[in-house]
């Protein structure tokens, strides 16, 4: 029989017409999610969403509580706070991707600025040759911690916790505990200090450079095969190593990654505070993991963007300012980032439940 009588056969044997395509049941029930289940899901597809929204009502609220806040003078001061933490956060962003965690990068970081200072002063070498001696052994420290976490399979945690200590050793130990002045310095290692006026709030180099790092950084994992590669790893390792990528050389770039951006975060470090101390960012570790955090990245790995790391570095910065002018004592100031952390592991756990 012909596809035609094929067709007409039910009609002519009084079957009747035939009978409608059954109704696609997922989509159904999707469209029965309530609205809470339509938050999640945004907030799943948007990770940077979340943080955006607390720092604009941070902003709002600070603002009406003190006249103060808005003013360029103190807008001026928390950006130039935040370009430290905001640009180590990026490579503990990139870390946290890959599901790890590097508790030593404020330790990195220290030691790396020791080096450029002391290469600059103590050696007499130009500063470009410091700088980049500093980053050598900031990409040193990444790759120790790489070496690690790929070939001795340590947990990241347990292997950074080790070597934070490593560093701190060799930072007191090659500084002698002597902080080195910004006046004695080449003027290139304070460079970043160097502030200009944008409508009245005053920007230094370093601000800028944290800025073109993100844009860098954010093009690079959402453009490019390796972001792609970080995201996987970080979402399922089996997976990943199952679909062709080398799960150890992701990871072990993502540690010489870390280290090198660790080196410039230590050049914005040393024009921000015009010196290179070995005592210098006690809490830049922890910092740097309450930013990534409450930016919206998981620490389950997988999910998460830079642009939500500076949001959480900049409300970091908005609370302890704002709570400052309020005069509330820094125990209370460091109460509310603890609050602040656990809130926003907890909205994660709550998004990671999101119905795919």
């Amino acid at each position: 029989m012909s596809p035609v009588a094929n067709s007409i056969a039910p009609a002519a044997s009084g079957r009747g017409p035939a009978a409608p395509p059954p109704q696609d049941l997922a989509t159904e029930f999707l469209d029965r999610r309530s609205t809470l289940d339509k938050v999640r899901g945004t907030l799943h597809r948007y990770p940077a969403l979340s943080p955006a929204i607390v720092l604009v009502a941070s902003i709002i609220v600070f603002g009406l509580l003190n006249d103060r806040f808005l003013q360029p003078g103190n807008l001026s001061l928390i950006t130039q706070q935040v370009a430290v933490v905001g640009t180590i956060g990026v490579a503990q962003t990139l870390v946290i991707l890959t599901a790890g965690i590097d508790l030593s990068v404020g330790a990195v970081m220290v030691l790396s600025g020791m080096v450029m200072a002391q290469t600059a002063t103590t050696n007499g070498l130009p500063a470009v040759v410091a700088i980049g001696v500093g980053l050598v052994v900031a990409l040193a420290a990444g790759g120790v911690n790489g070496l690690l976490v790929t070939r001795l399979r340590l947990p990241p945690f347990i292997a950074t916790l080790g070597t934070l200590n490593v560093f701190i050793a060799l930072t007191l130990l090659y500084s002698q505990g002597s902080t080195v002045r910004g006046g004695d310095m080449p003027a290139l290692l304070t460079w970043t200090g160097t502030t200009f006026d944008v409508g009245g709030v005053r920007i230094s180099t370093g601000v800028l450079l944290m800025l073109a790092l993100y844009v860098i950084v954010a093009a690079i994992l959402g453009r490019t095969a390796w972001g792609r590669h970080v995201y996987a790893v970080g979402d399922d390792k089996e997976a990943a190593r199952l679909a062709g990528i080398s799960v150890n050389r992701v990871l072990m770039s993502v540690y010489l990654t870390a280290g090198a951006i660790l080196a410039l975060g230590a050049w914005i470090q040393i024009g921000r505070s015009n010196a290179a101390s070995p005592n210098v960012g006690v809490d830049l570790n922890l910092d740097s993991i309450t930013a990534v955090v409450i930016g919206g990245t998981s620490l389950f790995g997988g999910r998460g963007t830079v642009w939500g790391t500076l949001l959480g570095a900049l409300i970091v910065g908005v609370f302890r300012n704002g709570l400052s002018l309020a005069g509330l004592d820094v125990l209370y100031q460091t109460l509310a980032v603890g609050v602040l952390i656990i809130v926003a592991v907890s909205v994660d756990q709550w998004i990671r439940k999101v119905r795919k």
